[in-house]
């Protein structure tokens, strides 16, 4: 592999997780003694969302005291929370790369209904359902990345106009009504099968965020997504496939969400045509809440964990305690904003660009 001048390396470590630099000795090549980097990766700038989850269990441990500090309510988190993440999950992509998919709730819909329809008027096995629909969502997202990458159309415009377009097609195909009927089979166990009381969405979840997070820090098609996503322009200028990456994301967006609709549905046994739309805003909060965690600014799955977990925590904290039902929406509402506005407070510059396009990704 090629040797990285002193900025490239240590620029290189930026974006490696710190869980593996906590084995390095002390006296790293950029100097820093092993007190230091712990310091900084324990920072409230770094993980503030990690202590202010301990400090809302905390809080619920004192305010209800046994009932909410139990196995089972953290059961209940992950297994309540998991479909969230993997719908946040599905954002971070397409935000890396400097754009929106808010079409990401109707394709939910979308893929939760073609299955239960399927299944229900088709002698289809569940995996050929299965695998029509994940096929149905790489297409729009492919869809997606046509109207934003070829007609030059604002993501946040086009995704909002294809959204309305999927929401119209799931209605008619539904007819406006929950399908229910062979869903509830053979394969609601892609959804319902549990492992000492946790679900297995909450493994799909966990495996998404290992495989992206991966893939957008390892690999030199990853950097070129946070790349594009700071200055698409000089991305494009130093060597980047731009209207690639932008399709790359859409398409790894769609698909992933299409996969969240069919948990869904799989979990509640049924296709309904709204549903999907009450997950856009806990998604992107968390997305946008993980990017202030561990990555300096940068959209992660791991930070964007971290959060539907927090977000989950404090939801289901206050209905154990006995809070109204519209309480948890604040929560998430005041979540959003919050996240937001410390999101912005990391910018990376544009010098910035050639340092992530050059850097050499070893082989792992």
């Amino acid at each position: 592999m090629t040797e990285l001048s002193e900025t490239e390396t240590t620029h290189r470590e930026e974006w490696v997780t710190p869980m593996t630099d906590s084995a390095n000795p002390v006296g790293k090549p950029d100097g820093q003694p092993r007190t230091l980097r712990i310091g900084k990766i324990l920072a409230v700038r770094n993980i503030g969302a990690i202590y202010v989850w301990l400090v809302i269990v905390l809080l619920f441990s004192v305010i209800s005291g046994s009932t909410f500090f139990t196995s089972d309510t953290a059961k209940a988190v992950l297994n309540q929370y998991a479909i969230t993440g993997i719908v946040g999950l599905s954002v971070i992509v397409p935000l890396a790369a400097g754009v929106y998919d808010l079409s990401i709730g109707s394709i939910m819909g979308l893929s939760g209904v073609l299955a239960a329809y399927l299944l229900q008027h088709t002698s289809m096995s569940p995996v050929v359902v299965g695998a029509v629909v994940l096929l149905l969502s790489v297409v729009i997202g492919l869809a997606n990345a046509f109207v934003v990458a070829g007609l030059k159309v604002n993501s946040f415009i086009a995704t909002l106009g294809t959204g309305a377009i999927l929401t119209a097609i799931t209605t008619a195909l539904s007819g406006g009504l929950v399908i229910t009927g062979r869903i509830g089979g053979t394969f609601s166990q892609l959804a319902t099968t549990s492992f000492g009381g946790i679900q297995i969405a909450v493994g799909y979840m966990l495996l998404i965020m290992l495989m992206l997070g991966y893939w957008l820090e390892r690999t030199q098609s990853g950097r070129q997504i946070y790349a594009t996503g700071f200055d698409g322009e000089t991305a494009r200028l130093t060597g980047a496939p731009v209207t690639r990456i932008v399709t790359l994301s859409f398409v790894t967006s769609a698909a992933i969400s299409g996969f969240a609709g069919m948990v869904l549905a799989a979990q509640v046994a049924s296709g309904s045509p709204d549903v999907g739309q009450s997950y856009l805003i806990p998604a992107f909060s968390a997305a946008f809440l993980g990017a202030t965690q561990l990555r300096g600014g940068r959209f992660n799955p791991w930070g964007t964990v971290i959060g539907v977990l927090l977000l989950g925590t404090g939801n289901v904290g206050l209905l154990v305690a006995g809070g109204p039902t519209w309480t948890p929406n604040l929560f998430v509402g005041c979540v959003l904003i919050a996240a937001v506005a410390l999101s912005a407070t990391h910018e990376g510059g544009r010098s910035r660009i050639r340092r992530l396009l050059t850097t050499k990704v070893g082989k792992s």
